[in-house]
């Protein structure tokens, strides 16, 4: 399955609580009820336990056993720094933005100087080359901090999941629900658990038989879902933000007296609370508008939920759609990698695992928004 689907009219699961008819969610290429209507429980003649020990031993959780292996000089440096020399992490990454960023404008310089004469098209063809080689390099820096930044919380990324297969049985141990889950603010995770419902049937009070009884699910529904999840956890991060500097501008402006009554810029990434801050940096650059038409001025204690609901087809876009190419590139390579080639493939699994999938791919959208926002600072991302 080409994760590439999910970009030409960019989807989000349907776990929004909201139905919004004729724009973006009306191409949702699956439909969540028939995914949980996929899940046939079926007999097993081990216990669970035995099961998770199995498999746990044959999925090589650690630092680096992710899916994608960087490709480029720059992503390997940095996997090297990333295990030997962490605390040189965010530095290497600058240095070596600084560095992708002179290479490419050098290489362009180089095309404008020479347009007219009889070197121009060696010389826009060099650049173009620049710019790919670019571009994969810092795919693979992103790829490195959402990496760190799952460590930072004691997580390890899921490793190809072909790694993690015993007997045909596909289970994720340990879970890591708890630290997947506190990256999140209380009204995010609220809007996550509602997607969790929607999309495997995961049930808060559900007990320890249920969520481990082994289910059958084909591995394709499995993949769409953990693709649409990444795009959601970045929704939610950027209306998040959104909602958080409006609601703060709204209540600076009542404090003042002063009315919203011109179109103001303010950072995209005021953040919800310290450690949302991307990467514990403050980053400044991304500004988003806000204006006459605030979506909660006077609403002061409006829920994200409430506030979602609101947004009409153009906000939706902007806070859905990851802003450059190298981000976009990034979601269809790893699920690519995490699922490797398509296939009809039925797996038996649990819901429990299913739950970790998905709540690792929300979690990834959410970095990705960070990495996204880091990185712009130091270097000129390809806008889509």
């Amino acid at each position: 399955m080409d994760c590439g689907f999910f970009y030409t009219n960019i989807s989000l699961p349907q776990s929004l609580p909201f139905t919004v008819k004729n724009t973006l969610f009306s191409s949702i290429p699956f439909s969540p009820l028939n995914f949980r209507k996929s899940l046939v429980v079926v007999a097993s003649g081990k216990s669970s336990s035995n099961n998770n020990n199995s498999s746990s031993s044959n999925c090589e959780f650690s630092g680096l056993s992710v899916p994608i292996v960087p490709r480029t000089e720059e992503g390997r440096f940095l996997s090297n720094i990333f295990q030997n020399d962490r605390k040189c992490f965010y530095a290497v990454v600058q240095k070596e933005l600084a560095k992708l960023g002179y290479e490419k404008g050098e290489a362009f310089l180089r095309m404008n100087l020479n347009l007219g004469s009889d070197e121009a098209v060696l010389h826009r063809r060099i650049a173009e080359l620049k710019r790919l080689e670019c571009r994969n390099s810092v795919e693979d820096i992103l790829y490195m901090l959402i990496v760190y930044k799952f460590s930072e919380i004691g997580v390890h990324l899921v490793p190809k999941l072909s790694k993690c297969m015993y007997n045909g049985r596909l289970e994720i141990w340990p879970c890591r629900d708890w630290e997947l889950e506190s990256i999140h603010s209380f009204e995010v995770l609220e809007m996550v658990r509602e997607h969790l419902l929607t999309v495997i049937g995961w049930k808060e009070k559900s007990n320890v038989t249920e969520n481990w009884t082994p289910t059958q699910v084909p591995k394709l529904q499995i993949h769409r879902v953990y693709a649409s999840s990444i795009l959601y956890g970045y929704f939610l991060k950027s209306a998040s933000l959104r909602h958080h500097m409006e609601l703060s501008l709204d209540h600076i402006n009542s404090d003042l007296g002063v009315t919203t009554s011109s179109n103001l810029l303010v950072s995209g990434s005021w953040p919800l609370k310290q450690n949302s801050v991307p990467f514990g940096r403050l980053s400044g650059t991304r500004s988003t508008l806000v204006g006459p038409t605030s979506l909660v001025q006077g609403k002061k204690n409006e829920k994200l939920r409430s506030y979602v609901m609101n947004f009409d087809h153009e906000i939706m876009q902007m806070c859905a759609k990851p802003k450059c190419k190298e981000a976009l590139n990034l979601i269809e390579k790893h699920c690519s990698a995490l699922f490797g080639d398509e296939s009809d493939e039925v797996v038996s699994t649990s819901l429990a695992s299913l739950k970790r999938i998905v709540l690792e791919a929300v979690a990834f959208g959410s970095f990705l928004w960070d990495a996204e926002d880091y990185v712009r600072i130091f270097y000129q991302l390809e806008e889509n």
